[in-house]
């Protein structure tokens, strides 16, 4: 997955985020079914973001970018902020 594919699977996701918070509003979806989305959303997009940041390391390492692979959900959301 190239750099350009990860930041477009970030772009839909936001939208995807935007559009459930738009229909939780406007009441179109129940509160407890956008958190349980909203919490998958944020799942997929920290595995988006650590890829990429992968990627970028490689890149300033001199390595091939080609080679990071995507974490489990379970390890990402493990890392300490």
């Amino acid at each position: 997955m190239s750099e350009q594919d990860i930041l477009a699977r970030i772009k839909t996701l936001v939208d995807q985020e935007h559009e459930l918070r738009t229909k939780n509003t406007q009441g179109e979806i129940d509160p407890e079914t956008e958190r349980r989305q909203l919490a998958e959303l944020e799942v997929a997009l920290d595995q988006c973001w650590d890829l990429l940041r992968q990627r970028r390391a490689r890149i300033d390492q001199g390595r091939n970018p080609e080679e990071a692979q995507s974490n489990s959900a379970r390890q990402v959301e493990g890392y300490l902020q």
